[in-house]
């Protein structure tokens, strides 16, 4: 039997939170642990996750002071690694980190942990972010490496071997680009969708959530010229050429106030090589 603790930050997810509760209550294999973090919201988040833990003992709930803003990628860390040290569950085979506004099918972990039977070299995976689009539901497009940061489950010697995550912007590509650089492989499961109640940068607006892509460019320790590469092919996606300059704009800002980001000489070396062999059209963990 798999063992598995999930541990969702969350923050202001009245109108979904309950909807990823009911997904996860209502799996075929339930997590040994599950705790909630109400990571200072200022709607009914709190009181809702505190109703449901009142019915799972599985469940547990922590509760977080408003710091008054959203944190861009630390806050997440931040309130998940409060969580991971609270564990009273230690001998779990995988750990998930789950948003708040997800809905899945009741066989969405036990079908995720057979692609980890059948890969033992598979360190970090996940289901596929789809989004409610009007009556339509569109998947968001991401390299082959990529899980989304909405729902990652890594195995417990991946986890160890990462130390950890990124205590800021960038950590969901930080973890991923380690992770195989250290020989581990990480993919989102095709078969397996979610659907992301609230789309990608819905709480910041698009032109915000494209600047903090360009953040996380420079967090992560992208190569100038992949970072260049990616704005021109950029500018033919809507907003047409703004979405571009606010990508740049973001990366740029970040390189001149120095925004902190990992210093591991290898990590980067690895990272800007791939890259570099994607641009020339080589084999690369992008494809």
């Amino acid at each position: 039997m798999t063992q598995y603790v999930i541990i969702t930050p969350a923050r202001d997810e009245e109108e979904h939170v309950q909807a990823t509760i009911e997904s996860v209550s209502g799996q075929t294999v339930l997590p040994a642990e599950w705790v909630i973090v109400d990571d200072g919201s200022t709607d009914r988040t709190g009181a809702i996750i505190d109703h449901y833990s009142a019915q799972f003992p599985w469940i547990r709930t922590i509760h977080r002071p408003d710091r008054g803003f959203r944190k861009a990628g630390g806050g997440v860390v931040d309130a998940f690694n409060e969580a991971y040290r609270s564990l009273r569950c230690t001998d779990w085979d995988f750990v998930v980190k789950l948003d708040g506004d997800l809905r899945f099918a009741p066989d969405y972990f036990q079908r995720c942990f057979e692609h980890f039977r059948k890969q033992p070299d598979l360190g970090i995976g996940g289901g596929e972010i789809y989004h409610n689009l009007g009556h339509e539901l569109r998947l968001e497009a991401n390299p082959r490496f990529h899980v989304r940061g909405a729902t990652k489950i890594y195995r417990r010697a991946c986890w160890d071997a990462i130390g950890g995550l990124w205590a800021g912007a960038g950590w969901d590509t930080i973890d991923e680009v380690k992770a195989n650089m250290l020989g581990w492989k990480t993919r989102s499961f095709a078969d397996l969708p979610l659907v992301h109640l609230r789309p990608t940068g819905g709480a910041d607006g698009q032109m915000r959530d494209l600047m903090k892509h360009g953040l996380v460019c420079y967090t992560c320790g992208y190569h100038p010229l992949f970072v260049l590469a990616s704005c021109m092919y950029r500018v033919f996606r809507k907003p047409y050429l703004l979405g571009s300059f606010a990508i740049a704009w973001g990366f740029l800002k970040a390189y001149i106030t120095q925004t902190p980001r990992p210093h591991d000489e290898r990590f980067t070396r690895y990272l800007r090589t791939q890259q570099l062999r994607r641009l020339c059209g080589q084999e690369t963990i992008w494809r």
